[in-house]
């Protein structure tokens, strides 16, 4: 099921939520929300559900209007962060309700929703568990329960408000891959919400940017991550650094000497370069090259992060090594040029 978002504006009192947003998702497209608190995400999220409803705008299934239509005319799916399963309802109960609770003309015969359970209890890989309680379950086997009960209506879309925020972080992980693969196999249009970047970059089709109420951006992964549109997606994705430069007659300037990077189409003035940590290459002196004292130095798994200080007037970078790179530096002064970087005139 297609699903456009037209316009759509949003307010709580005087205070607007979203303003003139527009999206288009694709049938069968796993599409996440990702912005930090106060985006408007959720907000979005309970729209497209029909837990609310727009200020102004529309929103399309398919090719019909269901801005006025109830949750349950949506068709819709949801899986909420706090599982809100039925604790005096067993597994196999609580997968089951919403085929149970459809009026009579909807509603399967009995054995074709006992049937239908007892599947989706399998491809959620909780076979035997069908007669224990929520109590009796861990969280990330709740959260497949809440995910089975959602699929069990064969929703339009199923929509997912940050589903993994509850777990710690190794089953966040396992769930992650877990719901990819649920997802390839069953092919429902789905849109989940979350602040996580590593969950949206490695979950996502597309990745939905928010940002004070606005789309910032749309695109895979790599496109979020490679070429951000602007300084707020460059710094929200993954770690970057920002170095305030000059640009003069097509050339990057840091400080009084010049970068070797060119910049051709940008007028003369000043702007930021962005890069990230591990974007960068070693250089020895000083000329053509942004040099630095380290302050400090820590090992991230497989790498070195080093903090440096470049100078007065200027934030503390950091940038990242293999360790046996890192080990070999020399402990005062460090000199580097970024390989991959991109310029914004404003700062963000």
């Amino acid at each position: 099921m297609e699903v456009r978002v037209q316009n759509l504006r949003k307010e709580f009192g005087r205070f607007p939520a979203l303003h003139d947003v527009s999206l288009d998702i694709r049938s069968s497209e796993l599409i996440a929300l990702l912005g930090p608190s106060g985006s408007g995400k959720t907000t979005l999220l309970r729209l497209i559900a029909g837990l609310e409803t727009p200020t102004e705008g529309q929103i399309f299934f398919g090719d019909e209007d269901a801005s006025k239509k109830t949750v349950q005319q949506r068709n819709i799916g949801f899986v909420f962060q706090h599982y809100a399963l039925f604790r005096h309802m067993t597994v196999l109960d609580n997968i089951a309700f919403g085929l149970k609770v459809r009026s009579a003309s909807r509603r399967p015969p009995r054995a074709e929703i006992h049937r239908r359970a007892k599947e989706l209890l399998e491809l959620v890989q909780l076979s035997g568990l069908e007669k224990r309680y929520p109590a009796q379950l861990s969280g990330g086997q709740r959260q497949r329960v809440a995910l089975a009960r959602a699929m069990a209506v064969e929703p339009n879309v199923l929509l997912l408000d940050e589903p993994f925020g509850a777990l710690d972080a190794q089953v966040r992980k396992d769930l992650r891959k877990w719901l990819r693969e649920i997802h390839d196999r069953t092919g429902h249009t789905t849109v989940f919400v979350t602040h996580d970047q590593e969950e949206a970059l490695e979950l996502a089709d597309r990745v939905v940017v928010l940002n004070k109420g606005a789309i910032e951006q749309v695109g895979t992964p790599d496109e979020i991550y490679d070429t951000p549109n602007s300084p707020f997606v460059y710094g929200f994705i993954g770690q970057s650094n920002r170095v305030k430069v000059r640009i003069t007659n097509g050339e990057i300037w840091f400080e009084e000497r010049p970068l070797g990077l060119s910049a051709p189409r940008d007028i003369d003035g000043e702007a930021y370069l962005y890069f990230r940590p591990h974007d960068i290459e070693l250089h020895d002196g000083d000329g053509g090259c942004i040099a630095g004292l380290l302050t400090s130095s820590r090992r991230v798994a497989g790498t070195r992060h080093i903090e440096m200080d470049i100078g007065p007037g200027h934030d503390r970078i950091e940038i990242e090594l293999p360790p046996d790179r890192a080990d070999r530096l020399d402990r005062n002064r460090i000199a580097f040029k970024p390989t991959r970087w991109k310029l914004f005139r404003n700062g963000g």
